[in-house]
């Protein structure tokens, strides 16, 4: 009887580890996939329409200060827009920054024969800059025999009072209709990861799973 009982408690004890083991992935996943369902903020126009995008073929443009950036945008879009049925087709990176807006790439879209142009504008995410604590002063008495002074220190931080190097990024996405130049949709989306690949993979799972809810396609 004892013999059994050794027996079974060792494999209770790992059914039990296996349980909780299955039920933490589970959660820090479930996690995960909560913050990338979730844009900063999103805008749809509200004669949308029901999914006037769906299975179309569109231009994927990229906007960034440096062309590397732009590449990895335009991969980690157009694969986002191929897992969800639309048709991508990569414009060439434009090597002129951000901030040209959608009617600059609009022309280019009807000649690649889209009817919608998907452009992301990635930038540095200011909200996400982390200023360190002002300097002090500090004054304390001090003595030696029958002498008596103060002294004053100074506490700066280490480096100066400069701002945090690594502030994460910012991905500002929209879809345009070609043929009438109409905004459809527009989001924000943004991630602190200091890996652009993955943290351009989260921005755009998170960018087109909004524009997929909001009805776009």
């Amino acid at each position: 009887m004892r013999a059994s009982t050794a027996r079974t408690e060792p494999a209770r004890g790992a059914m039990g580890s296996t349980l909780m083991t299955a039920l933490a992935a589970g959660l820090a996943a479930g996690v995960l996939a909560g913050c990338a369902a979730t844009p900063d903020a999103t805008w749809s126009d509200p004669q949308l329409g029901a999914k006037p995008l769906q299975g179309a073929r569109v231009l994927v443009v990229c906007e960034a200060n440096e062309t590397t950036l732009q590449q990895v945008c335009l991969d980690r879009m157009a694969e986002e827009a191929t897992a969800r049925g639309l048709t991508p087709v990569r414009s060439a990176p434009s090597g002129s920054g951000v901030g040209r807006g959608a009617q600059a790439y609009v022309g280019a879209a009807r000649a690649a024969g889209a009817s919608a142009l998907l452009l992301t504008s990635v930038t540095p995410d200011a909200t996400q800059v982390v200023r360190p604590a002002p300097f002090s002063i500090g004054i304390g008495g001090f003595g030696g025999g029958s002498r008596v002074g103060v002294g004053a220190g100074v506490s700066l931080p280490i480096g100066g009072g400069g701002v945090s190097s690594n502030p994460g990024f910012a991905a500002n996405s929209s879809f345009t209709e070609v043929g009438s130049g109409r905004l459809l949709w527009s989001a924000r989306a943004s991630s602190s990861n200091s890996d652009f690949n993955s943290g351009m993979g989260d921005m755009a799972r998170t960018l087109l799973g909004a524009a997929e809810k909001a009805g776009v396609f």
